[in-house]
Protein backbone atom coordinates (compact mmCIF):
# COMPACT_ATOMS: atom_id res chain seq x y z
CA UNK A 1 0.00 0.00 0.00
CA UNK A 2 2.29 3.06 -1.41
CA UNK A 3 1.83 6.25 0.88
CA UNK A 4 -0.03 4.57 3.84
CA UNK A 5 1.62 5.14 6.82
CA UNK A 6 4.23 2.03 7.65
CA UNK A 7 3.40 2.06 11.47
CA UNK A 8 -0.32 1.97 11.47
CA UNK A 9 -1.50 -1.55 11.12
CA UNK A 10 -3.73 -2.62 8.27
CA UNK A 11 -7.51 -3.20 9.46
CA UNK A 12 -8.38 -6.92 8.67
CA UNK A 13 -11.70 -6.97 10.32
CA UNK A 14 -14.63 -5.15 11.67
CA UNK A 15 -13.43 -6.50 15.31
CA UNK A 16 -10.20 -3.90 14.44
CA UNK A 17 -12.88 -0.85 14.28
CA UNK A 18 -14.15 -1.83 17.30
CA UNK A 19 -10.45 -2.29 19.33
CA UNK A 20 -9.49 0.86 17.94
CA UNK A 21 -12.12 2.50 20.48
CA UNK A 22 -12.25 0.46 22.97
CA UNK A 23 -8.22 0.35 23.90
CA UNK A 24 -9.27 4.14 24.82
CA UNK A 25 -10.39 2.14 28.27
CA UNK A 26 -8.36 2.61 31.63
CA UNK A 27 -8.86 2.56 35.04
CA UNK A 28 -9.78 5.37 37.00
CA UNK A 29 -6.08 6.27 38.42
CA UNK A 30 -5.34 6.43 34.93
CA UNK A 31 -8.08 9.24 33.77
CA UNK A 32 -7.11 12.39 33.08
CA UNK A 33 -8.56 16.05 31.86
CA UNK A 34 -8.06 17.11 28.22
CA UNK A 35 -9.27 20.77 27.23
CA UNK A 36 -8.53 22.32 23.72
CA UNK A 37 -9.99 25.39 23.13
CA UNK A 38 -9.89 28.12 20.27
CA UNK A 39 -9.49 31.90 20.09
CA UNK A 40 -10.21 34.14 17.31
CA UNK A 41 -6.91 36.41 16.49
CA UNK A 42 -7.10 39.95 14.90
CA UNK A 43 -5.24 43.13 14.32
CA UNK A 44 -6.46 46.29 16.00
CA UNK A 45 -4.64 48.61 13.24
CA UNK A 46 -6.81 48.77 11.88
CA UNK A 47 -9.22 46.46 13.62
CA UNK A 48 -9.15 43.14 10.53
CA UNK A 49 -8.28 39.63 10.67
CA UNK A 50 -5.01 38.47 10.31
CA UNK A 51 -3.76 36.82 7.44
CA UNK A 52 -1.50 33.87 7.29
CA UNK A 53 1.22 35.40 5.43
CA UNK A 54 3.32 38.80 6.47
CA UNK A 55 5.43 39.96 8.71
CA UNK A 56 2.39 40.14 11.27
CA UNK A 57 0.96 37.09 9.95
CA UNK A 58 -0.05 33.70 11.60
CA UNK A 59 2.95 32.47 10.33
CA UNK A 60 5.19 34.55 11.95
CA UNK A 61 3.28 34.37 15.16
CA UNK A 62 4.13 30.35 14.92
CA UNK A 63 7.72 31.10 14.32
CA UNK A 64 7.50 33.38 17.72
CA UNK A 65 5.78 30.44 19.85
CA UNK A 66 8.32 27.90 18.22
CA UNK A 67 11.12 29.72 19.45
CA UNK A 68 10.33 31.01 22.72
CA UNK A 69 8.80 27.52 23.98
CA UNK A 70 11.11 24.69 21.58
CA UNK A 71 7.94 23.01 20.30
CA UNK A 72 8.59 21.69 17.04
CA UNK A 73 6.26 22.88 13.81
CA UNK A 74 4.68 20.39 11.64
CA UNK A 75 3.30 20.82 8.03
CA UNK A 76 0.82 20.98 5.26
CA UNK A 77 3.62 21.33 2.11
CA UNK A 78 5.59 24.21 2.61
CA UNK A 79 3.43 25.84 5.31
CA UNK A 80 4.06 25.04 8.70
CA UNK A 81 0.32 24.88 10.55
CA UNK A 82 1.47 24.40 13.92
CA UNK A 83 3.22 23.20 16.93
CA UNK A 84 4.01 20.02 18.77
CA UNK A 85 5.00 19.80 22.14
CA UNK A 86 7.36 16.40 22.10
CA UNK A 87 7.53 16.22 26.02
CA UNK A 88 4.30 15.67 26.31
CA UNK A 89 0.98 15.18 24.28
CA UNK A 90 -0.63 18.49 22.74
CA UNK A 91 0.21 21.18 20.71
CA UNK A 92 -0.95 24.59 18.64
CA UNK A 93 -2.97 24.00 15.72
CA UNK A 94 -4.82 26.57 13.25
CA UNK A 95 -8.47 26.12 11.93
CA UNK A 96 -9.44 26.91 8.78
CA UNK A 97 -10.57 30.73 9.67
CA UNK A 98 -7.03 31.29 11.56
CA UNK A 99 -8.81 30.30 15.16
CA UNK A 100 -5.73 29.31 17.14
CA UNK A 101 -6.04 26.24 19.07
CA UNK A 102 -4.19 24.43 22.24
CA UNK A 103 -4.86 20.70 22.41
CA UNK A 104 -4.38 20.81 26.10
CA UNK A 105 -2.03 18.15 27.23
CA UNK A 106 -3.73 15.09 29.35
CA UNK A 107 -3.71 16.74 32.75
CA UNK A 108 -4.32 15.32 36.21
CA UNK A 109 -6.64 17.60 37.75
CA UNK A 110 -8.28 20.69 36.93
CA UNK A 111 -5.24 22.56 38.91
CA UNK A 112 -2.90 21.32 35.89
CA UNK A 113 -5.57 22.46 33.45
CA UNK A 114 -5.69 26.26 34.54
CA UNK A 115 -2.25 26.28 34.96
CA UNK A 116 -1.48 25.11 31.30
CA UNK A 117 -4.18 27.31 30.52
CA UNK A 118 -2.31 30.87 32.08
CA UNK A 119 1.01 29.80 30.82
CA UNK A 120 -0.07 29.35 27.34
CA UNK A 121 -1.91 32.52 27.30
CA UNK A 122 1.22 34.34 28.60
CA UNK A 123 3.46 33.10 25.73
CA UNK A 124 1.51 33.18 23.37
CA UNK A 125 0.27 37.31 24.14
CA UNK A 126 4.03 38.30 24.37
CA UNK A 127 4.99 36.74 20.70
CA UNK A 128 1.60 38.09 19.71
CA UNK A 129 1.72 41.80 20.84
CA UNK A 130 4.69 42.88 18.83
CA UNK A 131 2.79 41.68 15.76
CA UNK A 132 -0.58 43.57 17.03
CA UNK A 133 -1.72 40.29 17.02
CA UNK A 134 -5.04 39.67 19.87
CA UNK A 135 -7.12 36.67 20.92
CA UNK A 136 -10.84 36.75 21.55
CA UNK A 137 -13.00 35.06 23.41
CA UNK A 138 -16.21 34.39 21.57
CA UNK A 139 -18.04 31.81 20.04
CA UNK A 140 -18.36 33.66 16.66
CA UNK A 141 -16.21 36.45 15.22
CA UNK A 142 -18.82 39.71 15.65
CA UNK A 143 -18.26 41.70 12.30
CA UNK A 144 -16.72 39.88 9.67
CA UNK A 145 -18.35 37.66 6.97
CA UNK A 146 -16.56 34.46 5.80
CA UNK A 147 -15.64 35.90 2.54
CA UNK A 148 -13.57 39.15 5.01
CA UNK A 149 -11.77 36.03 6.59
CA UNK A 150 -8.57 34.75 4.94
CA UNK A 151 -7.93 31.21 4.94
CA UNK A 152 -5.12 29.26 6.39
CA UNK A 153 -3.25 26.89 3.98
CA UNK A 154 -4.43 23.70 4.64
CA UNK A 155 -5.22 21.01 2.33
CA UNK A 156 -8.05 19.19 4.08
CA UNK A 157 -9.92 22.45 4.92
CA UNK A 158 -9.65 23.38 1.10
CA UNK A 159 -11.65 19.51 0.48
CA UNK A 160 -14.09 20.21 3.46
CA UNK A 161 -15.34 23.87 2.17
CA UNK A 162 -16.72 22.60 -0.75
CA UNK A 163 -18.34 19.87 0.43
CA UNK A 164 -19.95 21.12 3.38
CA UNK A 165 -21.69 24.23 0.79
CA UNK A 166 -23.44 21.14 -0.11
CA UNK A 167 -24.91 19.65 2.97
CA UNK A 168 -25.93 22.71 4.73
CA UNK A 169 -25.95 26.42 4.80
CA UNK A 170 -23.52 27.68 7.75
CA UNK A 171 -20.94 24.99 7.28
CA UNK A 172 -18.38 27.42 6.16
CA UNK A 173 -19.35 29.83 9.23
CA UNK A 174 -18.89 26.73 11.58
CA UNK A 175 -15.21 26.76 9.67
CA UNK A 176 -13.89 30.37 9.24
CA UNK A 177 -16.30 31.86 12.11
CA UNK A 178 -16.59 29.78 15.20
CA UNK A 179 -14.40 29.40 17.97
CA UNK A 180 -15.27 26.46 20.80
CA UNK A 181 -14.07 24.90 23.74
CA UNK A 182 -13.51 20.76 24.25
CA UNK A 183 -13.16 18.92 26.97
CA UNK A 184 -12.17 15.16 26.68
CA UNK A 185 -12.48 12.55 29.24
CA UNK A 186 -11.84 9.28 29.95
CA UNK A 187 -14.00 5.78 30.77
CA UNK A 188 -12.91 2.55 32.21
CA UNK A 189 -15.56 0.15 30.15
CA UNK A 190 -18.16 0.15 27.82
CA UNK A 191 -20.39 0.36 30.20
CA UNK A 192 -18.39 3.00 31.85
CA UNK A 193 -18.52 4.98 28.71
CA UNK A 194 -22.21 3.94 27.41
CA UNK A 195 -23.10 5.88 30.90
CA UNK A 196 -20.94 8.91 30.37
CA UNK A 197 -21.93 9.33 26.74
CA UNK A 198 -25.72 8.93 27.84
CA UNK A 199 -25.16 11.35 30.37
CA UNK A 200 -22.84 14.30 28.24
CA UNK A 201 -24.69 14.01 25.63
CA UNK A 202 -28.01 14.39 27.27
CA UNK A 203 -26.56 17.43 29.11
CA UNK A 204 -24.59 18.98 26.29
CA UNK A 205 -27.38 21.66 25.85
CA UNK A 206 -26.98 22.91 29.54
CA UNK A 207 -23.18 23.52 28.60
CA UNK A 208 -24.54 25.39 25.47
CA UNK A 209 -27.18 27.57 27.59
CA UNK A 210 -24.22 27.78 30.41
CA UNK A 211 -21.58 28.94 28.79
CA UNK A 212 -23.51 30.48 25.66
CA UNK A 213 -21.53 33.41 24.50
CA UNK A 214 -21.72 34.08 20.73
CA UNK A 215 -25.45 36.71 20.36
CA UNK A 216 -23.08 38.63 17.63
CA UNK A 217 -22.79 38.29 13.73
CA UNK A 218 -21.00 40.43 10.65
CA UNK A 219 -22.38 43.31 12.90
CA UNK A 220 -25.59 42.67 14.62
CA UNK A 221 -27.53 40.92 17.25
CA UNK A 222 -28.22 37.66 15.49
CA UNK A 223 -31.53 36.92 17.69
CA UNK A 224 -29.29 34.00 19.11
CA UNK A 225 -27.40 33.72 22.44
CA UNK A 226 -25.16 30.71 20.83
CA UNK A 227 -25.01 31.64 17.48
CA UNK A 228 -22.14 29.04 17.10
CA UNK A 229 -24.53 26.21 18.10
CA UNK A 230 -27.21 27.37 15.92
CA UNK A 231 -24.35 26.97 12.84
CA UNK A 232 -24.07 23.57 13.65
CA UNK A 233 -27.87 22.93 12.96
CA UNK A 234 -27.28 23.72 9.47
CA UNK A 235 -23.67 22.54 8.99
CA UNK A 236 -24.11 18.96 7.78
CA UNK A 237 -27.05 16.83 9.32
CA UNK A 238 -24.92 13.34 8.35
CA UNK A 239 -22.20 13.63 10.77
CA UNK A 240 -23.63 16.11 13.67
CA UNK A 241 -26.23 16.13 16.27
CA UNK A 242 -27.56 14.34 19.41
CA UNK A 243 -26.96 10.61 18.31
CA UNK A 244 -30.08 9.45 19.77
CA UNK A 245 -29.25 5.66 19.32
CA UNK A 246 -26.93 6.00 22.00
CA UNK A 247 -29.65 6.10 24.23
CA UNK A 248 -30.88 2.05 22.75
CA UNK A 249 -31.05 -0.54 24.71
CA UNK A 250 -27.53 -2.47 23.97
CA UNK A 251 -25.98 0.43 22.69
CA UNK A 252 -21.86 0.02 22.48
CA UNK A 253 -18.41 0.16 20.42
CA UNK A 254 -19.93 -1.96 17.88
CA UNK A 255 -23.27 0.25 17.28
CA UNK A 256 -20.91 3.26 17.48
CA UNK A 257 -18.68 2.12 15.04
CA UNK A 258 -21.74 1.54 12.49
CA UNK A 259 -22.78 4.89 12.76
CA UNK A 260 -19.42 5.97 11.81
CA UNK A 261 -19.15 3.72 8.83
CA UNK A 262 -22.47 5.09 7.56
CA UNK A 263 -21.22 8.88 8.07
CA UNK A 264 -19.88 9.78 4.63
CA UNK A 265 -15.75 10.41 4.29
CA UNK A 266 -13.69 13.69 3.44
CA UNK A 267 -9.92 12.64 2.58
CA UNK A 268 -7.48 9.96 2.96
CA UNK A 269 -4.07 11.10 3.68
CA UNK A 270 -1.38 9.32 1.52
CA UNK A 271 1.94 10.78 1.11
CA UNK A 272 1.50 13.27 3.61
CA UNK A 273 -0.87 14.55 0.97
CA UNK A 274 -4.80 14.96 1.23
CA UNK A 275 -6.22 12.47 -1.56
CA UNK A 276 -9.91 13.88 -1.84
CA UNK A 277 -12.78 11.45 -1.48
CA UNK A 278 -15.71 13.38 -0.19
CA UNK A 279 -18.70 11.55 0.23
CA UNK A 280 -17.41 8.38 -0.36
CA UNK A 281 -18.04 5.24 1.98
CA UNK A 282 -15.77 3.83 4.65
CA UNK A 283 -17.69 0.63 3.64
CA UNK A 284 -16.43 0.56 0.60
CA UNK A 285 -12.52 1.43 1.44
CA UNK A 286 -13.04 -1.80 3.96
CA UNK A 287 -13.24 -3.95 0.68
CA UNK A 288 -10.93 -1.77 -0.99
CA UNK A 289 -13.40 -0.47 -3.38
CA UNK A 290 -12.58 3.52 -2.82
CA UNK A 291 -12.69 4.87 -6.60
CA UNK A 292 -9.57 7.26 -5.69
CA UNK A 293 -7.46 4.07 -4.66
CA UNK A 294 -8.20 0.97 -6.25
CA UNK A 295 -7.43 -2.00 -4.42
CA UNK A 296 -6.16 -0.50 -1.61
CA UNK A 297 -7.24 -1.44 2.45
CA UNK A 298 -7.77 1.37 4.93
CA UNK A 299 -5.46 1.25 7.99
CA UNK A 300 -6.18 2.16 12.17
CA UNK A 301 -4.72 5.48 10.88
CA UNK A 302 -7.48 5.56 8.06
CA UNK A 303 -9.84 4.75 10.86
CA UNK A 304 -8.97 7.27 13.06
CA UNK A 305 -8.90 10.19 10.75
CA UNK A 306 -12.29 9.32 9.75
CA UNK A 307 -13.71 9.42 13.11
CA UNK A 308 -11.64 12.99 13.07
CA UNK A 309 -14.32 14.04 10.61
CA UNK A 310 -17.57 13.15 12.75
CA UNK A 311 -18.93 16.58 14.57
CA UNK A 312 -21.60 15.52 16.97
CA UNK A 313 -22.55 17.04 20.26
CA UNK A 314 -20.31 14.52 21.97
CA UNK A 315 -17.79 12.40 19.69
CA UNK A 316 -16.06 9.04 20.53
CA UNK A 317 -12.67 8.48 20.09
CA UNK A 318 -10.13 6.62 23.07
CA UNK A 319 -12.26 8.94 25.03
CA UNK A 320 -15.27 11.46 25.29
CA UNK A 321 -14.96 14.80 23.74
CA UNK A 322 -17.51 17.36 25.00
CA UNK A 323 -18.32 19.72 22.11
CA UNK A 324 -21.08 21.84 22.95
CA UNK A 325 -19.97 25.16 24.43
CA UNK A 326 -18.69 28.52 22.92
CA UNK A 327 -15.33 29.75 23.78
CA UNK A 328 -15.24 32.58 26.44
CA UNK A 329 -12.72 33.95 28.85
CA UNK A 330 -10.14 32.26 30.43
CA UNK A 331 -12.13 30.99 33.72
CA UNK A 332 -14.22 29.82 31.55
CA UNK A 333 -11.87 27.43 29.33
CA UNK A 334 -11.40 25.74 33.21
CA UNK A 335 -15.02 25.70 34.04
CA UNK A 336 -16.44 23.56 31.33
CA UNK A 337 -13.45 21.06 32.18
CA UNK A 338 -14.28 21.70 35.86
CA UNK A 339 -18.52 21.41 34.96
CA UNK A 340 -17.47 18.02 33.48
CA UNK A 341 -15.06 16.38 35.52
CA UNK A 342 -17.53 16.82 38.51
CA UNK A 343 -20.28 15.62 36.50
CA UNK A 344 -18.54 12.44 34.87
CA UNK A 345 -15.33 11.63 36.96
CA UNK A 346 -17.26 10.66 40.75
CA UNK A 347 -19.73 8.28 40.59
CA UNK A 348 -22.11 9.33 43.47
CA UNK A 349 -22.29 12.20 40.74
CA UNK A 350 -22.37 10.07 37.49
CA UNK A 351 -25.14 8.77 38.83
CA UNK A 352 -27.12 11.37 40.27
CA UNK A 353 -26.70 13.19 36.61
CA UNK A 354 -28.10 9.97 34.98
CA UNK A 355 -30.79 10.03 37.08
CA UNK A 356 -31.57 13.50 36.34
CA UNK A 357 -31.51 13.00 32.70
CA UNK A 358 -32.86 9.59 32.62
CA UNK A 359 -36.66 10.14 32.31
CA UNK A 360 -35.70 12.29 28.78
CA UNK A 361 -37.47 11.20 25.84
CA UNK A 362 -35.59 11.44 22.31
CA UNK A 363 -38.37 14.34 21.72
CA UNK A 364 -37.19 16.05 24.92
CA UNK A 365 -33.33 16.04 23.86
CA UNK A 366 -33.70 16.93 20.32
CA UNK A 367 -36.10 20.01 21.33
CA UNK A 368 -33.43 21.47 24.00
CA UNK A 369 -30.91 20.61 21.54
CA UNK A 370 -33.17 22.89 19.10
CA UNK A 371 -34.20 25.81 21.30
CA UNK A 372 -31.06 25.85 23.39
CA UNK A 373 -28.91 28.43 20.63
CA UNK A 374 -31.82 30.87 20.57
CA UNK A 375 -33.24 30.48 24.85
CA UNK A 376 -30.49 29.37 26.38
CA UNK A 377 -31.32 28.77 30.03
CA UNK A 378 -35.21 29.65 29.54
CA UNK A 379 -35.30 26.83 27.09
CA UNK A 380 -38.98 25.53 28.35
CA UNK A 381 -38.33 21.96 30.03
CA UNK A 382 -40.30 20.25 32.27
CA UNK A 383 -43.32 22.50 33.20
CA UNK A 384 -40.29 25.08 34.07
CA UNK A 385 -37.27 25.86 32.18
CA UNK A 386 -33.78 24.81 31.72
CA UNK A 387 -32.40 26.75 34.23
CA UNK A 388 -33.57 24.66 36.81
CA UNK A 389 -31.75 21.95 35.31
CA UNK A 390 -28.67 23.63 35.20
CA UNK A 391 -28.43 24.92 38.85
CA UNK A 392 -28.68 21.19 39.55
CA UNK A 393 -26.01 20.07 37.39
CA UNK A 394 -23.66 22.74 38.58
CA UNK A 395 -24.67 21.54 42.43
CA UNK A 396 -23.84 18.10 40.97
CA UNK A 397 -20.87 18.92 39.50
CA UNK A 398 -19.83 20.74 42.45
CA UNK A 399 -20.18 18.09 44.87
CA UNK A 400 -18.35 15.59 42.78
CA UNK A 401 -15.74 17.23 42.96
CA UNK A 402 -14.95 18.10 46.62
CA UNK A 403 -15.66 14.05 46.52
CA UNK A 404 -12.60 14.24 44.22
CA UNK A 405 -10.12 16.08 46.76
CA UNK A 406 -7.76 17.64 44.76
CA UNK A 407 -5.90 20.29 46.30
CA UNK A 408 -3.18 23.29 44.85
CA UNK A 409 -0.77 24.49 46.86
CA UNK A 410 -3.02 27.00 48.87
CA UNK A 411 -5.39 24.29 49.78
CA UNK A 412 -8.28 25.34 47.34
CA UNK A 413 -9.80 22.42 46.12
CA UNK A 414 -11.39 22.47 42.09
CA UNK A 415 -14.38 23.26 42.92
CA UNK A 416 -12.51 27.43 42.89
CA UNK A 417 -12.82 27.15 38.98
CA UNK A 418 -16.58 26.83 38.49
CA UNK A 419 -16.91 30.40 39.71
CA UNK A 420 -17.97 31.68 36.16
CA UNK A 421 -21.04 28.65 36.40
CA UNK A 422 -21.96 29.72 39.81
CA UNK A 423 -22.07 33.64 38.70
CA UNK A 424 -24.36 32.05 35.84
CA UNK A 425 -26.32 30.78 38.54
CA UNK A 426 -26.60 33.51 40.56
CA UNK A 427 -27.46 35.81 38.03
CA UNK A 428 -29.66 33.79 35.50
CA UNK A 429 -27.62 35.68 32.99
CA UNK A 430 -24.96 33.50 30.30
CA UNK A 431 -22.09 36.13 29.16
CA UNK A 432 -24.16 36.20 26.28
CA UNK A 433 -26.91 38.22 27.38
CA UNK A 434 -23.97 40.15 29.60
CA UNK A 435 -22.66 41.27 26.08
CA UNK A 436 -26.44 42.50 25.05
CA UNK A 437 -26.91 44.59 27.57
CA UNK A 438 -23.76 46.40 26.83
CA UNK A 439 -24.43 46.37 22.90
CA UNK A 440 -27.94 47.65 23.54
CA UNK A 441 -27.06 50.08 26.07
CA UNK A 442 -23.45 51.71 27.02
CA UNK A 443 -21.79 50.40 23.53
CA UNK A 444 -24.82 52.52 21.75
CA UNK A 445 -24.62 49.37 18.91
CA UNK A 446 -21.12 49.78 18.35
CA UNK A 447 -19.93 46.34 18.15
CA UNK A 448 -15.93 47.30 17.93
CA UNK A 449 -16.03 47.75 21.66
CA UNK A 450 -16.51 43.94 22.66
CA UNK A 451 -13.23 43.30 20.67
CA UNK A 452 -11.16 45.29 23.60
CA UNK A 453 -13.57 43.86 26.29
CA UNK A 454 -13.42 40.22 25.32
CA UNK A 455 -9.68 40.42 24.58
CA UNK A 456 -8.02 37.34 26.06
Amino acid sequence: MAGADSHSPLIESRADLIEALARGAKPADEWRIGTEHEKHVFHTDPLRPVTYEGEQGIRALLAGIEKATGWHPFYDGDNPIGLRNNEVAGGISLEPGGQFELSGAPQVDLHGTAEEMGEHLRVARSVAEPLDIHFLGLGVTPLWSVRDIPAMPKSRYGIMAPYMDKKGKLGTSMMFRSATVQTNLDFSSEADMVKKFRVSLALQPVATALFANSPFSEGRDTGYLSYRSQIWLDTDPDRTGMLPFVFDEGFGFEQYVDYALDVPMYFVIRDHKYVNVAGESFRAFLKGELPQLPGELPTVKDWEDHLSTIFPEVRLKQYLEMRGADMGDEASVTALSAFWTGLLYDEVSLEAAYELIEPWTREEREHLRREVPRLGLMTPHDRSNLFDVAAQAVGIAEAGLVRRGRRNAAGKDETIYLAPLEEVIRTSQSPAERWLERFRGEWDGDLTRIFAEAEL
